[in-house]
């Protein structure tokens, strides 16, 4: 892309993804490959009046060479420095920008992929908990490099990658800014229907899929438009195309399978299969990658239930994409998909995010992980059903009928 398409691009990060406002502090998180988009991203903060612009740059290699040498009772740690980071950044009441897209996807594959799922470095519990308690204004936004194009497409073809984004993220609209928040709007009307409803649980039916998953009778649905706590609505997945709640971490019965690859922390994860008892993952297989999935669902003892469900359907863009992108942030908004670990505080109503003391007690799941992995196909069936035993089809394969 022009200079000025990029320039359009981190426009669109910063005004629709954190809301950015003149006087706020601004972090971003990224990669060494990105680091000139980075730089215009910067820029363009600090056009809009950001006062102070902090970026952190991951270098992949070093984490390489921790799981290659490092003890293993030392790979759960993350630098106390950076924790400092994230709660700095939440007083001054500040943005957070994740820029995503695996420069080295393959980086981890000769590792042992148990000792690969401990550790969760760039991923960090205090960015997940400021992000969690709308602490900051923040967003995950991909950035194409030739790794990842290699990846997609067979061929470090970045260009093709670069206009493929840029046609999910409404960067050919003539406001795309404007076309953001009317697809949002479009999304938050798919939620109210399905509030309407007051699902007690949602039913998955497909090939290798028979899982039931209770919900809360105080949850709501959402989509990835958030209010921080000083009431800014911003967007915190660019793109997004999904809506999703949280579910009750002790009502997930059966089994389910994943639809596409999942890449977990520098590791690719294929033909995914857990299973479900009393809430609990209990059994893991997959093709390749089981064990980091296996050291995952060990972290802590909320890693193993499930934290989100979310629904995406055919009008989605990234869908009709065609294309696998071995990436979360956008795979995510290709298919629907379950999340294990950590839930999702604004799914339930009686969340108030002014107020952190109201999600004690809520049936609401807690960890320092939380993962999503694809589910959603044309076979896929999704139903809610109420505490009466009524049965309402909500999904067709990916299509609405509710």
């Amino acid at each position: 892309m022009t200079e000025q398409e990029l320039r359009r691009y981190a426009g669109v990060i910063l005004e629709v993804g954190v809301a950015l406002t003149a006087g706020q502090d601004l972090a971003v998180n990224t990669h060494l490959d990105h680091a000139p988009f980075a730089r215009i991203l910067c820029d363009e903060a600090y056009r809009r009046g950001a006062h102070l612009v902090d970026v952190w740059y991951w270098d992949p290699h070093t984490k390489l060479a921790r799981l290659r040498h490092a003890p293993l009772d030392t790979l759960a740690r993350t630098p106390a420095w950076l924790d400092e980071r994230y709660r700095r950044l939440a007083e001054a009441g500040g943005a957070l920008v994740n820029l995503a897209g695996d420069p080295e996807p393959d980086l981890l594959r000769g590792v042992d992929q148990a000792r690969a799922g401990l550790d969760r470095m760039p991923g960090l519990t205090s960015r997940f908990d400021v992000q969690a308690r709308n602490e900051v204004q923040w967003c995950f936004a991909a950035v194409p490099s030739e790794g990842w194009a290699r990846q997609v497409f067979g061929e470090p073809d970045v260009a093709r990658l670069w206009r493929l984004l840029a046609t999910v993220m409404r960067l050919d609209a003539d406001d795309p800014v404007a076309a953001w928040w009317g697809r949002m709007d479009e999304l938050g009307a798919r939620c109210q229907a399905l509030d309407e409803q007051r699902f007690d649980a949602v039913h998955y039916r497909g090939p290798g899929t028979d899982l039931r998953v209770g919900l809360p009778a105080g949850h709501r649905w959402g989509t990835a438009q958030l209010r921080a706590r000083t009431g800014v609505r911003h967007v915190a997945a660019l793109p997004t195309e999904e809506i999703f709640t949280t579910p009750d971490p002790a009502r997930t019965e059966g089994t389910v399978r994943a639809s596409k690859p999942l890449a977990l922390g520098g590791s690719l994860v294929e033909e995914l299969e857990l299973r479900f008892v009393d809430g609990r993952a209990v059994d893991v297989r997959a093709r390749r990658g089981a064990d980091a999935v296996r050291a995952q669902l060990a972290l802590d003892d909320g890693a193993a239930r499930l934290g989100e469900i979310a629904l995406v359907d055919d009008s989605s863009p990234l869908q009709q994409a065609g294309v696998l992108f071995y990436d979360t942030l956008l795979d995510e908004s290709a298919a629907s998909h379950i999340a294990w670990g950590d839930g999702i505080p604004d799914g339930h109503r009686d969340y108030d995010a002014a107020r952190p003391e109201t999600l004690d007690g809520l049936p609401i799941n807690h960890s320092g992980t939380h993962v999503d992995f694809m589910i959603g196909s044309p076979d896929l069936t999704v139903t809610g059903v109420c505490r009466d035993g009524t049965r309402h089809d909500i999904l067709d394969g990916e299509r609405w009928v509710l």
